[in-house]
Parts: structure tokens; C-alpha cells; sequence
């Protein structure tokens, strides 16, 4: 499967990388010693049902075996072999679980919590527009017509592990959105005078949004003088109800402890390695892009704190603000058509999963249904 379908299947840059882990780590461990004409419907239910065993999840073991079915495809039409295996075999059910979608009220705290106004605007235009995060982070000036606010995507910009990146560098360029067709969207007026009066001093080849510069992590400094553990108490007992004293290494590695005391403890046991010359002192992170802002980066360090100081009280992905777009326009009354073209969807029927999805969107039946019953009595 790797030697021969891989390397000569065309597919996009990350979905080979998904496709990669997704082989190595389901796929090849059962498939792996099989003959590709050898491999028969019942070794493919042996299969699921082996991965159901091991705890993997339904949507992994469904998308495990999309993967093997492109590979039987191609081994097919290429008359590698004369049976497709993945026929007729059935994988667990995943349950379609309703769409929460986040409310205005609560994007608004959510844009409150957000450390700057570069990344409020950033997060504020997503919600204004629907972009995926690729054709966000790829943005530029020049996509913007400032006289009608017309925005036309493109691009996308995709990110990669370095063992998949042809030429070295993190980021990658497709010169063409998903379902490889332009589209264009009308901003709103606020909107557009708040993305002119940020873009002003860049080019038009300039990215909108910005990565920070490259610089190496922050160290928080020790204190120079360490109190005595003894002054500290002692932890929680650990799972063999043993207790140390706080501020030392036992604490850190038998308690499990992470207080600032224990950190600080073995944070000047490390120094004094390194001094001595027992330890190489460990290169401090940097943050590796070309201008685009790292996915993970951006979660880590803005998204997720943003969430909590939020208090938003569920789980919302960068990637919901699409969703919301789409469910306040047609919860406004906006054609569904036009939401279609906004969004890029290949479908109406995607785009209709978005009817009724905001928290008050059944209100109305309710309400006839409480009238008609009252009306009854």
C-alpha cells in the first residue's frame, strides 16, 4: 500500500499527511504483511472489529476505512486486484450529534477576553465572513476591493508536519479555495472600515493577519533563594499514601506535585546540572512560520484562554465561528442561497443543516404550541 499507492496517488498536501498517520497507526499494523489480492471482505471485518476491541472510536475506525477503501479503488481499476474487500463491510455507527452554535451574546464576551485589537479584529472578520481558518490566516490586502467591499477568496494555506513538507517550509499555499472555486462575499460596512484602517500601511501582497515575530520563549526567572521545605508542608498523599515535604524533588516526582515550590526546586536542581556541566541546556521554543499564524500557536495561546476567562459554558473550535455565521444569517432571514455562496458550500443541503440551529430557534413552535393548547382548554 505505501510503496505502491501512495507515492503516486494525487491528493492534497494535507490529506496525505492525514492519510499517512492514519495508515500507520490503524491500517498497516493488521494489513500490513497481507498481499493486497490476498486481503478478503472477511479480513476487513476481522479488522473493524479488531479496532472496535482496542477502544478506537467509531469516527476514527469510519474514517480508517475511507482510507483502505481508496486504497482497494485504485488497486482496482489499476487490476491489482479483482475484489474490492471494503464492500458491504459495515463500520459502527456515529451518532449525528445536534450543532451547538455560540450566541451573539456570548461571542461578544468572547471578543472581550481576547488579548489585542489585531486579534479581536481577526476573530471579529471571521465571524463577519465564514472563512476557514486557511483562507483567513491567508488573507491579503489585495483580496479586498475597499470601494464596493467585495472580498474575493482565492487561496488557502495549509500547515504541515516537517517530515511532509516538500521543500522545508511549514506553510504551504494552494492557489485555490476547497472545491477549488472562487467565491466573493459583500463585507459590512464596519467591518470593511476597520479591516482599510488596519491595512493602510501593508501592501497589497501583505498578509492581513500576522503571526508575532519569531522569538524564543520566555523564562520565568527563579528566585534566587529558596525557602526552606521544611517551612512548606507536606503534599497530598500520592496512590501509596506516601507525603513529602513541598519545595522537593521527591514532591515533583514521587507527590506528582506541581506547585510553584516544587517547580522551583527542581527547576535549581536543572540549573545546577547544567552548570556542572552534566546537562545540555535544552533549546527554548521559538515560533516557527514564514508570517502565518500557526494553528496550535493560536489555540494555545490566544483561543483558549479567551474561552475561559469567557466563561463560554461549552467547547467552541475556532472553526464554530463558520458555523455561526451561517446560522445567524438564516436565523435572520437571509436567502439561503446567498448563504450557500457565502459559505462555498457544493451543496444547499449543507447549508440547510444550519436552519434552526441557534439555542431560541424552536421558541416559535413552542410558543404556537402552547397558544393551540390553551386555546383548547
Amino acid at each position: 500500500m505505501r510503496e505502491e499507492w501512495f507515492p503516486n496517488h494525487v491528493i492534497e498536501l494535507s490529506t496525505r499527511q492525514n492519510y499517512t498517520y492514519c495508515l500507520e497507526r490503524n491500517v498497516l499494523p493488521f494489513f500490513g504483511e497481507f498481499r493486497m489480492v490476498d486481503v478478503m471482505p472477511g479480513d476487513v471485518r476481522e479488522w473493524v472489529t479488531g479496532l472496535q476491541a482496542a477502544g478506537v472510536k467509531p469516527p476514527t475506525i469510519r474514517y480508517a476505512m475511507t482510507v483502505l477503501s481508496a486504497v482497494f479503488t485504485t488497486a482496482l481499476n489499476d487490476q491489482i486486484t479483482f475484489l474490492h474487500p471494503c464492500m458491504g463491510v459495515k463500520t459502527p455507527a456515529v451518532a449525528t450529534k445536534r450543532r451547538r452554535i455560540i450566541t451573539p451574546e456570548q461571542f461578544a464576551d468572547l471578543l472581550a477576553a481576547l488579548p489585542s485589537r489585531e486579534l479581536q479584529l481577526l476573530v471579529e472578520t471571521d465571524i463577519e465572513t465564514g472563512l476557514r481558518w486557511g483562507e483567513l490566516i491567508e488573507l491579503r490586502k489585495g483580496d479586498i476591493d475597499w470601494d464596493t467591499r467585495v472580498l474575493t477568496v482565492s487561496r488557502v494555506a495549509g500547515e504541515l508536519a516537517s517530515r511532509f513538507t516538500p521543500d522545508g517550509q511549514r506553510f504551504f499555499v494552494k492557489a485555490y479555495p476547497k472545491d477549488t472555486e472562487w467565491r466573493a462575499l459583500t463585507l459590512s460596512t464596519h467591518i470593511a472600515r476597520q479591516l482599510e484602517a488596519h491595512a493602510a500601511p501593508l501592501g497589497d501582497d501583505d498578509l492581513l493577519f500576522r503571526a508575532p515575530h519569531p522569538v524564543g520563549a520566555a523564562r520565568r526567572r527563579r528566585p534566587e533563594t529558596l525557602p526552606d521545605p521544611v517551612t512548606l508542608g507536606v503534599t497530598a498523599p500520592n496512590e501509596l499514601g506516601r507525603c513529602y515535604l513541598h519545595g522537593t524533588l521527591s514532591a515533583y516526582s514521587a507527590g506528582r506535585c506541581r506547585c510553584q515550590y516544587c517547580k522551583d526546586a527542581v527547576a535549581a536542581y536543572r540549573a545546577q546540572r547544567r552548570a556542572d556541566g552534566k546537562d545540555q541546556p535544552r533549546r527554548p521554543r521559538t515560533l516557527d512560520t514564514d508570517g502565518h499564524i500557526p494553528r496550535a500557536w493560536f489555540r494555545q495561546q490566544v483561543w483558549t484562554p479567551a474561552l475561559r476567562a469567557a466563561g463560554v459554558g461549552f467547547h467552541v473550535r475556532f472553526h464554530d465561528l463558520r458555523h455561526a455565521h451561517a446560522s445567524w444569517l438564516l436565523a435572520g432571514g437571509a436567502d439561503i442561497q446567498i448563504v450557500k455562496e457565502r459559505m462555498g458550500h457544493s451543496s444547499i443541503t449543507t447549508t440547510q443543516k444550519y436552519l434552526h440551529t441557534l439555542p431560541n430557534a424552536d421558541q416559535a413552535a413552542v410558543t404556537v404550541l402552547d397558544a393551540m393548547r390553551r386555546g383548547a382548554v
